[in-house]
């Protein structure tokens, strides 16, 4: 059997009503679930029945999410939906973040290391 995925779309029967695939569209588009509850009545209703067919299909075949695949925060789970939307910008906006870090860090050794007295009298200070 193949190791859970974060970017592949399951039910989630955990926050769902019926089949949970409702929540599942959700969990995987980062919108909020009554919404989604709120456009399926609608096509339902507006439609000949092939969203609820879809909705059915959905249920029978996607498999449930695995309960390792919680998020602890919501930070977590807002950076999962956000890497299923568009992994490209995912990635720009990690390797942004690790660029900024890595910028500050600098100027923090920059600082560290310059001949500053000051500083040099506060670290002698503390010994």
């Amino acid at each position: 059997m193949s190791e859970p995925r974060r970017t592949k779309f399951y039910r989630d029967k955990l926050h769902g009503k019926w089949m949970g695939v409702c929540a599942g569209i959700a969990d995987y588009t980062g919108l909020d679930v009554t919404l989604v509850r709120i456009g399926f009545v609608v096509a339902v209703i507006m439609g000949s029945g092939a969203p609820l067919l879809v909705y059915l299909a959905a249920g029978f075949i996607a498999p449930d999410k695995p309960r390792e695949l919680s998020y602890d925060t919501p930070a977590d789970q807002k950076f999962w939906q956000g890497v299923r939307a568009s992994p490209r910008r995912t990635v720009r906006d990690v390797r942004s973040k690790f660029r900024d870090i890595d910028r500050r860090l600098a100027d923090v050794e920059t600082y560290v290391t310059s001949s500053n007295n000051q500083l040099s009298r506060e670290i002698d200070s503390l010994r």
